[in-house]
């Protein structure tokens, strides 16, 4: 879609302050001197079988690119496509589940769209707000902050084993949890510093995502390894060969902006590529400023993980 980008010149649309010219978690129109619109779409297929899961998930992955864009829900419009012959009350249940996440978020359901369609498919087009100088972004990471990240990783894979029935069911509830979870509190909790950049890792992965802020931001992004939190089970998960399509893409897409000084392991691998769905923040902020921002994170019940260091150069390097 950047490609679009020269359609829509940014000295023609000034107050366009985030569009297709850099690729971000939502677009940005400034109102005024004290207000711009933060506007994403977000909708996929069922990532698991319970209706009411499933469109609570769905919600929480389009609300956190608000929340990563450092902006406050207004509201949210259905956007959803089911079977003429799905029972009435999966259909309800999906939107119900979708609108407790939107209610959780301080904001309204006003309205949406649905088609007939064989797959079905729900997800929101959420409205934010936000002040011009208060826009996080992933284009303003510098060199020396440290990287925080607020959710493990492997959805992708999890949701895979809950498919294929080897995941347990305490493995289970907790990556529908995860899933389900709003990035609210860490953005809230962000506000009190000088956060320089922010985004949520999702289907691009912490690799893919990673690689975004360092070519955005124009400096090389460096991920330990040794610190990427894994989620319960996902060990034992790769063990078992389930891997996601979307981790091959990422991989074949990503690598090359990737530097490392040894092969990964399958594991390591799945860390680094696995595409989340409604992941945890990707936190940029000034070295002094990290262990507070930390404690802060943990009393306000998001855990987190210190994963990286922006650095002077380009691209993503992986340390062990």
């Amino acid at each position: 879609m950047r490609a679009l980008g020269k359609q829509f010149p940014e000295h023609e649309h000034p107050e366009l302050l985030v569009g297709l010219n850099k690729a971000d978690d939502a677009a940005v129109y400034r109102l005024n001197a004290e207000q711009a619109i933060v506007q994403t779409l977000d909708f996929f297929a069922p990532t698991v079988d319970d209706p009411f899961q499933y469109g609570a998930i769905a919600a929480a992955n389009a609300l956190n690119d608000i929340y990563a864009m450092g902006a406050d829900v207004l509201f949210a419009l259905n956007i959803a496509a089911f079977p003429d012959d799905l029972p009435v009350e999966m259909l309800a249940a999906v939107l119900e589940g979708g609108a407790s996440k939107v209610r959780e978020a301080g904001g309204a359901i006003a309205g949406g769209h649905t088609i007939i369609d064989r797959e079905p498919k729900y997800g929101l087009c959420v409205t934010g707000l936000v002040h011009p100088d208060a826009i996080r972004s992933n284009a303003s990471a510098q060199p020396g902050d440290a990287i925080l990240l607020t959710k493990p990783l492997g959805t992708g894979v999890l949701l895979n084993a809950i498919r294929d029935g080897h995941a347990s069911d305490a493995d289970e509830a907790f990556a529908v949890a995860q899933m389900s979870g709003l990035n609210k509190t860490a953005a809230e909790v962000a506000r009190d510093y000088d956060v320089h950049a922010m985004t949520d890792v999702t289907g691009f992965g912490i690799a893919g995502h990673g690689v975004e802020v360092a070519t955005n931001s124009e400096v090389a992004v460096e991920l330990s390894l040794a610190a990427l939190p894994a989620m319960p089970g996902l060990e034992q998960y790769v063990e078992l060969d389930i891997d996601t399509g979307g981790q091959t893409r990422n991989r074949e897409y990503f690598s090359t902006r990737v530097s490392a000084t040894r092969e990964f392991s399958r594991l390591e691998d799945t860390l680094l590529y696995d595409p989340q769905t409604a992941g945890g923040m990707l936190i940029t902020l000034p070295e002094a400023d990290a262990a507070q921002i930390a404690t802060r994170l943990s009393d306000a019940g998001v855990q987190n993980w210190r994963v990286g260091t922006v650095r002077e150069g380009s691209g993503l390097r992986v340390i062990d």
